[in-house]
C-alpha cells in the first residue's frame, strides 16, 4: 500500500515562492522582509518601553500630593 501521507511534489507550488533566476528570493523580496522585519520591531520596542514606563510610575506611588489636588483642600497648608 503507497503512502498517501507524504504530499506529490507536483500537485502542490509553495505559497512563498519568490525565487529568483538564481534559486534566491529577489531584491523587492528582501527590501519588503526587512520592511516587515523594522517595523515589528519597532512595535515590540514600542510596547517595552510602555510597560517599562508603567511599571516605574507604579512603584512610585509615595509622591507628595500636589497643593489643590483635593475636593476640599483639607490637604493644604
Amino acid at each position: 500500500m503507497e503512502d498517501d501521507t507524504e504530499p506529490r511534489p507536483e500537485r502542490f507550488r509553495p505559497a512563498n515562492d519568490n525565487t529568483g533566476p538564481q534559486g534566491e528570493p529577489d531584491a523587492k523580496t528582501w527590501r519588503r522582509i526587512d520592511h516587515v522585519a523594522l517595523t515589528l520591531a519597532r512595535i515590540i520596542g514600542r510596547r517595552m518601553a510602555r510597560e517599562d514606563f508603567e511599571r516605574l510610575t507604579a512603584a512610585n506611588d509615595n509622591r507628595p500630593l500636589e497643593a489643590g489636588n483635593t475636593e476640599d483642600g483639607a490637604d493644604t497648608d
